[in-house]
């Protein structure tokens, strides 16, 4: 039975991957940045198996150690570690975005995964044994976009970041992994456009092509790490195969992944 800690997963990704481990038999550990939405999503999962939480900030080198703390309090040994919080901010050209908005992504998707990736680095050298799973988002594979420039950035930095790290834990029985969920219906990604513009509609269309909602893809997500034993590995939901496929076909399935929730 392998414990699997999951940052940022009250909701969304995070959230469906850790209902999925909990499915597949594994003892899970959640965070967010509230201890009251942390308590109140452990409850709902407790159904489904062995499941605990413990706020953390990830910007905060302190909330990251307690997690890892809390987290071998739990079962003794982390076999996998997932980074998966983040934070995107309003889609805009750079000079329009505020100061405050880039430094808070930098801050979390950029600061905080490296200080995630250093906690669960040293526990997992003295534990001789580990995976460390970062996720891949927009810009990871080099794409760009008008109004990406802060959000992608920070994401082309995983790609960097594993390849280094790889070679930072080479011997000590820790693994370095990637995690690529594709394009995935959440808050997060709406929260990005005005739902009231005509790029809206645009990107819209597109999503509906390539895009997937979390109970899709977290179940093959989930199933896939678990599975995945060496050092490197890439688990990736949206192919560039798959991908082509869906726009050949996009005349003949037409989905419209975002009625739950009105836009």
């Amino acid at each position: 039975m392998k414990t699997v800690v999951i940052t940022g997963s009250t909701r969304g990704i995070g959230r469906g991957l850790a209902e999925n481990f909990l499915k597949l038999g594994c003892l899970v550990v959640i965070s967010g940045r509230q201890q009251a939405v942390v308590d109140q999503t452990v409850a709902q999962l407790k159904t489904l198996g062995s499941v605990s939480g413990l706020a953390c900030d990830i910007s905060n080198s302190d909330d990251l150690q307690a997690l890892w703390e809390h987290a071998q309090a739990h079962s003794g040994v982390v076999d996998i570690w997932i980074n998966n919080a983040g934070m995107s901010i309003k889609k805009q050209p750079l000079d329009l975005q505020a100061v405050s908005d880039i430094q808070n992504i930098v801050s979390t998707n950029l600061t905080g995964l490296l200080l995630a990736c250093r906690v669960a680095m040293i526990g997992m050298k003295k534990q001789g044994q580990g995976q460390i799973w970062n996720m891949e988002g927009f810009g990871s594979n080099g794409a760009a976009q008008p109004g990406m420039a802060s959000y992608g950035a920070t994401k082309r930095a995983v790609n960097y970041l594993n390849k280094a790290l790889r070679k930072d834990v080479a011997g000590s029985g820790v693994q370095i992994c990637t995690l690529s969920p594709g394009i995935v219906v959440t808050d997060l990604l709406v929260g990005d456009y005005d739902t009231s513009s005509p790029e809206w509609q645009k990107s819209k269309r597109i999503f509906n092509i390539l895009g997937d909602k979390v109970n899709t893809v977290t179940p093959w997500l989930a199933k896939q790490v678990l599975a995945s034993h060496k050092d490197g590995s890439t688990v990736a939901w949206l192919t560039t195969g798959k991908a082509f496929y869906r726009f050949l076909t996009a005349s003949f399935n037409k989905r419209d992944l975002f009625t739950d929730i009105g836009v």
